[in-house]
């Protein structure tokens, strides 16, 4: 998969190159790789040009992102249609290998850092693992797009999680007591007015960081293989591309097959950490 998808890259890079006579532009073609747009390129087809959705007076464009969060999304779901269906005396790899991130999830982030009630949150933090996941895999594979790149992807990932955060602390100690929490019990008086603005600012900067922290991630990655990629067609040198290039870009796509994985628990397991702390706070 990592070979195929350098391939990819090399072949975009060429491409940009060709389009502008022999010129090549790697601010052009990196960007073409990583942003967003309504164009999407699929094999033996070429350019295909995604539609706008018109619902009353909305105009919602379809994205290369957009359907890459639907892929991922169906993805999922067959995942889980296979893992919950009847299952043999023997479990099959699919439902074994699902079966071990459930308990992992479960036993791990949910229960560990949210304590005896964590088991109620378990199916949203493994929606929101295998879903990220899902997202990160997609972009490794030719012709296929991270959405999990687009900031407005985590910002959206990062809201949900701070709405079930602060919806948890609400549970457990009711709207005010919540809001009472974020302030250490016996504070003087004159100490509050500097402390509620730093705890309230601190509440929103968990989930930017949730925000930023996997935008970065998963951007960084794409943008140094075709980084490495056109160093090939900006020095105009084979042996560039088959001593520097191709190698160091095979490697980087091994280590983002590795960040995949690791940015999916990281997420996952970071908001299981501020559900804990909203839940249990320490005084």
């Amino acid at each position: 998969m990592t070979e195929a998808a350098t391939g990819h890259a090399a072949a975009a890079a060429a491409h940009d190159a060709a389009a502008h006579g022999g010129e090549f532009n790697a601010g052009e073609t990196i960007a073409h790789h990583i942003m967003d747009t309504q164009v999407m390129e699929l094999p033996f087809i070429g350019a295909v040009h995604l539609p706008t959705l018109h619902i009353g007076s909305w105009d919602l464009p379809v994205t290369k992102h957009v359907v890459m969060l639907w892929v991922a999304a169906a993805v999922v779901l067959a995942l889980a249609g296979i893992a919950a269906r009847r299952r043999a005396l023997v479990p099959g790899r699919v439902q074994s290998l699902v079966e071990i991130m459930v308990v992992f999830v479960r036993d791990e982030l949910a229960r560990k850092n949210i304590g005896p009630h964590g088991d109620r949150f378990v199916p949203y933090l493994l929606t929101t693992f295998f879903f990220i996941l899902a997202c990160n895999l997609i972009g490794l594979v030719p012709y296929g797009a991270t959405a999990t790149s687009n900031i407005g992807v985590t910002a959206a990932l990062a809201g949900v999680a701070f709405l079930v955060t602060q919806a948890s602390g609400m549970r457990e100690y009711g709207v005010v007591g919540h809001f009472k929490n974020l302030v250490p019990p016996g504070l003087p008086a004159w100490l509050l007015p500097i402390m509620i603005p730093v705890e309230l600012l601190g509440m929103l900067a968990k989930p930017f960081a949730l925000c930023v922290r996997l935008f970065a991630n998963m951007t960084a990655g794409h943008v140094v293989i075709i980084s490495l990629i056109s160093l090939v067609f900006i020095l105009k040198s084979i042996l560039v591309g088959v001593l520097l290039s191709v190698p160091f870009a095979l490697f980087i796509n091994g280590i983002e097959l590795l960040v995949a994985f690791l940015q999916a628990y990281i997420f996952t397991m970071l908001t299981s950490l501020f559900i804990g702390m909203s839940v249990h706070p320490s005084h």
